[in-house]
């Protein structure tokens, strides 16, 4: 075969390869992806999310890993079989909660998922808001890819839906959701924000991490 004819096949069917990864978002990233790099928001980005029209996207608080989930046993309505908040992740998600209030970051519609370390997470950081409990948000380490596809289609949903202006959209989540999604895994009570770009889907913006709040607002 000539060697620029065999050179363009290969080329087309790589091209392919990679627009029918971009299309499906259940698909498994390009081998060759970068390792995902976290960036640190800047106070210049906590004047911006006062405007609205974000995606924040926030991890439980701090947990006793060595009390794991009773998967299969999971029980949505029996904390004893889930892996438990810490008493330090409930002052965590207070201190969280707190911090966003005196950054003046408006919230509107909060989504959390079922998990009681979630639920406990958003009563200690917002015990005012009335979030609504989306079971397409649910920990997904556990589950079987055929399984994760409603979570993670929810989720890129709810990432890349445009968002009144004025407010944020917040979600209360876990790790490995974000991992199976984007490939970043955010440490325990992790704020990482997102801008929404509708059916183009959504971006990265930044995180902000428990201890990363105190230098942002000094």
């Amino acid at each position: 075969m000539n060697l620029i004819l065999k050179r363009m096949m290969l080329l087309g069917i790589a091209i392919a390869a990679f627009g029918a990864w971009a299309a499906d978002p259940m698909a498994t990233a390009p081998s060759s992806a970068q390792k995902f790099a976290e960036v640190l928001a800047t106070p210049d980005l906590l004047k911006q999310l006062r405007n609205g029209g974000y995606v924040l996207y926030l991890r439980h608080g701090q947990t006793d890993n060595a009390r794991p989930d009773r998967f299969p046993s999971v029980d949505l309505n029996d904390c004893s079989t889930q892996r438990p908040l810490t008493e330090e992740g409930r002052k965590q998600m207070l201190r969280v909660g707190e911090a966003v209030r005196k950054a003046g970051i408006p919230l509107g519609e909060i989504r959390i998922s079922p998990l009681c370390r979630v639920r406990e997470s958003t009563a200690a950081a917002f015990p005012a808001s009335q979030p609504s409990i989306d079971n397409d948000l649910m920990y997904t380490a556990n589950l079987t890819s055929e399984q994760k596809v409603p979570i993670l289609t929810n989720t890129r949903r709810l990432l890349s839906e445009p968002v009144p202006g004025g407010r944020n959209r917040l979600l209360v989540a876990h790790a490995p959701n974000l991992m199976d999604l984007i490939g970043y895994f955010p440490k325990e009570a992790t704020l990482v924000v997102f801008r929404p770009l509708g059916v183009a889907g959504f971006d990265y913006v930044a995180s902000i991490p428990p201890s990363h709040w105190a230098e942002l607002q000094h």
